[in-house]
C-alpha cells in the first residue's frame, strides 16, 4: 500500500497534459519501469474504463491500485493522483476570492489571460477529439446533431445528460456493428461480488442525492454528482456539466472560468477543477471544507461503478449493440463540448481584441506547436496581468 501511494502521488505531481498524456505516464511507469502488470493487462483496463463515464485515467489508476493491494489500494491511487492539483486548486480558489474584492490593476488582465488560454484548450480539446471519435460521416452527424441539441438545452439546467443518451441510442441504431472494433478481453481482477454489489448500491445511493429537494446546496451536490456520473470523454467535458452553477448564481461566471483555466495548468486530473468550485461556489458548503466535499463527490460515482460492473464486463461487452452505442456516445462528447465553446467560451472572449489575440497564440502554441497546455496557461495569465497593469 505504500508503495502505491508513493508512485501515485509522483505521478499526481508531474502527469501533466490531460488523460491521453497521463495513459503514457502510467503505462511508463506502472508497465515498463515497474512491472506491476503488462501491456495487455493494461490495455484491457483502459479499453473497460474507456467506456465508463467519469475520469478514464483516474478510473485507470484506481483499477490498478486495486490490483495491487486490494480496494485500500485503489483508494490510496486515487488519493495519491489526485491530492497534489486538489489542493493546489483550493489554494487558487483561496488567492482568486481574497484579491476578487480588492481588484488590483493586473488582477482582471490574469482573469483576462485565463479566458483566453480557456478558450485556447478547449478549442484544441475538440479538435483532438473530433478526429479521433468523428471518422465517418455518420458520427460527424450524432456529433453535429449533439451540439445543436446541447445549445437547444442549455436554458433547461439538468439536462446536460441528454446529448449522451441521444448520441448512444443514435449510435446504436444507425452505427454498422461491423464497424466497430473487436471486443477485448476479460479484466485480469477478482473483484468479489459482495464488494461489486455494495460499490452499485453506493451507485445508486449517489444519484439519489440528485433528487433531494432544491436548495442551494443539494443543487451544488446534485450538480457534482452528475458531472461525476456522466461525463464522457475526459475532464474538458466536466466544462458543461458544471456551468449549471454559473446559470444557478452559485459561482460568479468569470471566477468559474479562471478557475477552468487555472485547472489547465495543474497536474494530475481535470476533475479537481471540482476543488476550485467547493471553495468558492455561494452555498452553505463553500471554502476548505466545501472544497474536500465537492472533491470527494465528482470522482465517487466513476469509482463506484468501475467496482459494480466490472464483473459483468464481458456480458456488457458482447451485446450486439454495445459497440455501436458506445461510438455514437464518443461522437456525441464532441458536439457537446464544441456547444460549449460556441457559447460561453467564445462569448467570454468579447470584443476585447487583446483577450483575442492571446486566445489564437495560445491555441497556435497548443496546436500547433504541441506547448503543453500547462505552459501556455501560465504564459497566457502572466501576459495578461503584464499587459493590463
Amino acid at each position: 500500500m505504500r508503495e502505491v501511494l508513493t508512485t501515485f502521488l509522483r505521478l499526481g505531481c508531474t502527469s501533466f497534459g490531460g488523460p491521453i498524456a497521463h495513459l503514457q505516464y502510467f503505462r511508463r511507469t506502472l508497465v515498463a519501469e515497474r512491472g506491476w502488470l503488462d501491456d495487455a493487462a493494461y490495455a484491457r483496463i483502459v479499453a473497460f474504463c474507456s467506456i465508463l463515464p467519469g475520469p478514464t485515467s483516474s478510473q485507470v489508476g484506481m483499477l490498478i491500485g486495486f490490483s495491487r493491494a486490494g480496494p485500500a489500494g485503489a483508494f490510496l491511487a486515487w488519493f495519491g493522483f489526485t491530492a497534489p492539483s486538489a489542493v493546489l486548486m483550493a489554494c487558487i480558489a483561496a488567492g482568486l476570492a481574497a484579491l476578487g474584492g480588492t481588484d488590483p490593476p493586473w488582477f482582471a488582465g490574469l482573469l483576462a489571460g485565463l479566458f483566453s488560454a480557456a478558450a485556447a484548450v478547449v478549442a484544441s480539446a475538440v479538435i483532438g477529439l473530433a478526429r479521433s471519435l468523428c471518422t465517418d460521416v455518420t458520427t460527424a452527424g450524432i456529433a453535429v446533431g449533439s451540439g445543436l441539441l446541447t445549445l437547444a438545452l442549455q436554458p433547461l439546467p439538468g439536462f446536460q445528460w441528454l446529448p449522451i443518451a441521444a448520441g448512444a441510442l443514435a449510435g446504436a441504431l444507425v452505427i454498422r456493428r461491423a464497424s466497430t472494433p473487436a471486443e477485448p478481453q476479460q479484466l485480469a481482477l477478482r473483484i468479489a461480488p459482495p464488494f461489486a454489489v455494495a460499490s452499485g448500491i453506493v451507485a445508486c445511493a449517489l444519484l439519489g442525492i440528485t433528487l433531494l429537494p432544491r436548495s442551494a446546496m443539494t443543487e451544488l451536490l446534485g450538480t457534482l454528482v452528475r458531472a461525476g456520473a456522466l461525463v464522457f470523454g475526459g475532464g474538458h467535458v466536466v466544462l458543461p456539466l458544471l456551468q449549471t452553477l454559473v446559470r444557478d448564481r452559485l459561482i460568479d461566471e468569470r471566477m468559474f472560468f479562471a478557475g477552468y483555466g487555472a485547472a489547465q495548468a495543474m497536474p494530475g486530473p481535470l476533475f479537481s477543477f471540482a476543488s476550485f468550485v467547493g471553495y468558492t461556489n455561494s452555498s452553505p458548503l463553500h471554502a476548505a471544507f466545501g472544497a474536500l466535499v465537492a472533491t470527494v463527490l465528482i470522482f465517487a460515482p466513476s469509482f463506484a461503478l468501475i467496482f459494480a460492473l466490472a464483473p459483468i464486463w464481458n456480458r456488457l461487452a458482447a451485446a450486439p449493440h454495445a459497440g455501436p452505442a458506445l461510438r455514437g456516445a464518443n461522437a456525441s462528447v464532441v458536439g457537446l463540448l464544441g456547444a460549449v465553446f460556441v457559447n460561453p467560451i467564445l462569448p467570454s472572449l468579447g470584443t476585447s481584441w487583446l483577450r483575442v489575440l492571446i486566445a489564437l497564440a495560445a491555441f497556435g502554441l497548443i496546436a500547433g506547436l504541441r506547448v503543453a497546455p500547462w505552459i501556455v496557461v501560465l504564459g497566457a495569465a502572466a501576459l495578461g496581468a503584464v499587459l493590463h497593469a
